[in-house]
C-alpha cells in the first residue's frame, strides 16, 4: 500500500503545484471558456487544465518507475508504458480542441487513435473469468473481438468522463471516487503479475491527478479541465479496468456471482449516472426530432440546479451518490455482513429523498448563488469557434462534444 501512496502524493503534488502555472499559460494564449446562455459560470475562465494534470500523471509514472517495489510489475506488463503512449495522444487531441474546436467526429478519430495505440503497445482485452463453471473457466478472446472491445471500452470511458465535466469539480471528484474504489478492489485482489498492480497503480495515478486538481477545479472554479483533463481521466480508467478486467485470470475471492462481476461493475457502477445522463439525452433528442448532439441544459446536473440546490450542494450530492454506489459494489465482493450493506442502501435511499425534497416541498425552486450575473446576457462562444463548442462550455452528449457545461 505504501508504494501506492508514494505515488498518488506524487501525482497530487505536481498537479496541485503545475495548475497555477498552466492557468497564467492559458491566459496568455487566450484558452479561455467564456460564458453563454447554456454555460452555469458567471465570468470568463481559462481552461487547459489537463496540461498540469498530464505533468501530474507523468510524475506518477516517473516515481513508479524508480520505486523498487515496482520493478518486477515493469519487467512483466506494458500498462504503464501503454498508458503514457495513450495519454500523450489524447491530451494533445483534447488540447487542440481547447484552443481552437474540431469537430465531435475529428476527437472521436483522436480518441479511437488513442485506444489503437494503447493496444499496439499491448494493452487490450484478453480474457475473461466464466463465473459459475467448475475451476472458475477463463474465456479467452481472440483478437477480431478483443480489439474492438477494447476500443470501444475506451473510447466509452472517455466520454463519460468527459460528459460529467458540467459542474465546477465535478468531474474530478467523481473520478477520484472511481479510481479509488477501483483501486480498493485491486489491491485486495490476486494479481498475475506479482505483489504490485498496474490497475492499482494507473488507479493512484488516476486518483492523485483528480484531487490534485480539485482544489483549483472547486466552485468558484479558477481553471477548467478542459476536454485535455476530461479525456485524460477517462482513458487512465479506461487502461487501469481493461488491465483489471481482462488481462488478469485470476478469480475475486468471493465466491458468489455478485463478486466475480464487481471489477466490472465498480467502474461502470461509479459512472453510472453519466451513462445514464447519456441515453436520457439520446431519448429527449430523438423524441424532439433533433440531432443528438443537439445541446440542451436539461442534463441531471441542471437539473439538481433547478430544483433549488447551489452549485456546491449539487456537485457534493453526486459525490455522495457515486461513493454510495461504489461503496456498495465494494461491500458486496468483500463484506459478508447483509447489515453493513444494508446500511449502505438506506443511507442511499437517504440521499436520494434529500435531493428531492425541495421539489416535493415547493415544487421548482430558484437557482440560488452566483450562477448567472442577473441584467447581463453572458456572451457569446469564443472567437473562431462554433456555438457550443468550448473548451469548457461545449455539452458532452452521445458523441464527444467537449465538456457538458
Amino acid at each position: 500500500m505504501v508504494p501506492y501512496l508514494i505515488v498518488f502524493a506524487a501525482s497530487a503534488a505536481v498537479t496541485l503545484a503545475a495548475t497555477p502555472f498552466v492557468r497564467r499559460l492559458a491566459l496568455r494564449v487566450g484558452a479561455v471558456d467564456h460564458p453563454s446562455d447554456r454555460k452555469v459560470h458567471p465570468s470568463p475562465t481559462p481552461t487547459l487544465g489537463g496540461v498540469a494534470m498530464f505533468l501530474g500523471v507523468l510524475a506518477g509514472l516517473g516515481v513508479a518507475r524508480v520505486l523498487p517495489p515496482f520493478a518486477d510489475l515493469h519487467r512483466t506488463t506494458s500498462e504503464p508504458l501503454a498508458a503514457l503512449v495513450a495519454s500523450t495522444a489524447i491530451v494533445a487531441v483534447g488540447v487542440i480542441d481547447d484552443l481552437r474546436g474540431i469537430s465531435p467526429a475529428a476527437k472521436l478519430a483522436g480518441q479511437v487513435l488513442a485506444a489503437g495505440l494503447m493496444v499496439l503497445v499491448g494493452v487490450q482485452l484478453l480474457w475473461f473469468v466464466l463465473p459459475g463453471l467448475p475451476g472458475q473457466a477463463v474465456l479467452a478472446l481472440s483478437p477480431d473481438v478483443a480489439v474492438p472491445l477494447t476500443v470501444l471500452w475506451t473510447v466509452a470511458m472517455v466520454n463519460a468522463v468527459n460528459l460529467i465535466d458540467g459542474l465546477d469539480g465535478l468531474a474530478a471528484g467523481m473520478v477520484a471516487i472511481a479510481a479509488a474504489a477501483f483501486f480498493l478492489y485491486m489491491e485486495r485482489s490476486p494479481n498475475a503479475f506479482g505483489d504490485e498492480s498496474a490497475a492499482a497503480l494507473l488507479s493512484a495515478i488516476a486518483a492523485g491527478a483528480a484531487v490534485g486538481f480539485l482544489p483549483w477545479n472547486f466552485h468558484p472554479a479558477r481553471i477548467f479541465m478542459g476536454d485535455a483533463g476530461a479525456m485524460l481521466l477517462g482513458l487512465l480508467l479506461a487502461v487501469a479496468t481493461i488491465s483489471g478486467v481482462g488481462r488478469n485470470p485470476y478469480p475475486p475471492t468471493g465466491g458468489d456471482l455478485a463478486a466475480i462481476l464487481i471489477p466490472v461493475f465498480v467502474p461502470l457502477l461509479v459512472l453510472a449516472i453519466p451513462f445514464l445522463d447519456v441515453l436520457l439525452a439520446i431519448v429527449r433528442r430523438v423524441r424532439r426530432g433533433v440531432g443528438i448532439a443537439h445541446a440542451d441544459k436539461e442534463h441531471l446536473h441542471h437539473r439538481l440546479l433547478d430544483i433549488g440546490h447551489s452549485h456546491r450542494r449539487a456537485v457534493l450530492l453526486m459525490y455522495l451518490w457515486s461513493a454510495l454506489i461504489s461503496g456498495s459494489g465494494l461491500a458486496v465482493a468483500f463484506i459478508d455482513s447483509r447489515l453493513i450493506v444494508g446500511s449502505i442502501l438506506v443511507v442511499a435511499v437517504g440521499a436520494f429523498a434529500a435531493t428531492a425534497l425541495p421539489r416535493l416541498l415547493g415544487g421548482r425552486a430558484g437557482r440560488p448563488g452566483p450562477e448567472r450575473v442577473p441584467g447581463r446576457p453572458g456572451p457569446g462562444p469564443a472567437p473562431g469557434r462554433a456555438p457550443g463548442a468550448g473548451p469548457a462550455g461545449a455539452e458532452a452528449g452521445a458523441v464527444p462534444e467537449g465538456r457538458g457545461r
